[in-house]
């Protein structure tokens, strides 16, 4: 199940995913990624699935929701890992471009030093970069990156993606409890300035992340980085900490539809609610995956979450 959703995104409206790499293969191991810890971590590109079926994946998807009525604003390229470790993804963001619906893809930023990453980029409409920190020690602390990834250069790679890049830019900076930002929030601050994005979000944990520790920060903590990110970059700088909402579109066998949702997207239990009465079912389906270990439960900031059961979650 390449494609899922469309699913409610804060950023983009109606979201259909694209999961162009399996689980839970990334370039970093964040303390904070809802879909817990990193199983293989490397950075050398490669072939994960034939370019044509992550089309007619993506394809049936969109012609499902036409049926159904449901809008669709972005195509958006947010896997189980990190997308630009797919060596095919200029060819498949070139093949999707013909369902004649934007573009978007959120990387973690690790593969930006590359030239040939940079050029399949280019043609996307809508880029999100991650920049959780500056300072090196940080952004070990936080991403916790492949040993053989040099911050410095990836850094280098984000300012001449945004020098050149025509479509929409933007950054999300993860924050943590337990983390003192007093000073990483101005390096920040004046790289936001020189990159010159054109919005800077800032983001906490509202799902179960991979550390218990890496739980939403203090109000005075978020608000603090917020000024510091304002002062360099003005009404630019966005908060990214609301919950997107529960307007999940479905496509038809509900099973199916939330297996491919939870695969990256853990959903809320209200969200999870509102999902079976539209669908015309109740809660015995959700019971029956967990029994049949195809679901798991997690308990976080006084809700439940369902997710599919994947290595990286194991519980």
């Amino acid at each position: 199940m390449i494609a899922f959703g469309p699913v409610p995104s804060r950023r983009l409206g109606r979201s259909l995913g694209v999961n162009n790499i399996p689980a839970k293969i990334c370039s970093y191991g964040c303390v904070y990624c809802q879909l817990g810890r990193t199983i293989v971590k490397r950075t050398e590109r490669k072939a994960y699935y034939e370019p044509e079926t992550v089309y007619e994946d993506v394809r049936a998807k969109v012609e499902k929701a036409k049926e159904e009525g449901i809008e669709i604003d972005y195509l958006t390229f947010v896997p189980d890992g990190e997308p630009t470790l797919d060596i095919n993804l200029g060819k498949e963001r070139e093949m999707l471009s013909s369902l004649g619906i934007k573009i978007a893809i959120i990387t973690n930023s690790s593969l930006l030093w590359r030239d040939d990453v940079r050029s399949e980029l280019a043609d996307f409409d809508y880029i999100s970069v991650k920049l959780d920190a500056v300072s090196d020690e940080l952004w070990r602390e936080i991403d916790r990156p492949e040993e053989h990834l040099s911050h410095h250069r990836i850094l280098e790679g984000m300012l001449e993606l945004g020098r050149s890049f025509g479509g929409k830019m933007v950054t999300e900076t993860m924050l943590v409890a337990g983390v003192d930002y007093s000073e990483e929030a101005e390096r920040i601050g004046d790289f936001l300035k020189e990159l010159g994005p054109d919005a800077a979000y800032i983001s906490v944990p509202i799902r179960p992340p991979a550390e218990e520790w890496a739980t939403i920060p203090e109000e005075s903590v978020i608000n603090s980085v917020f000024q510091s990110f304002h002062r360099a970059l003005g009404d630019r700088v966005e908060y990214l900490i609301g919950y997107e909402g529960n307007d999940f579109a479905r496509t038809g066998d509900p099973e199916k539809d939330i297996l491919a949702i939870t695969s990256v997207h853990p959903m809320r239990d209200d969200a999870v609610d509102e999902f079976l009465k539209n669908a015309g079912t109740d809660h015995s389906l959700i019971d029956r995956m967990i029994s049949e270990k195809k679901l798991v439960a997690l308990r976080y900031d006084g809700h439940t979450y369902i997710m599919r059961k994947i290595a990286s979650r194991i519980t």
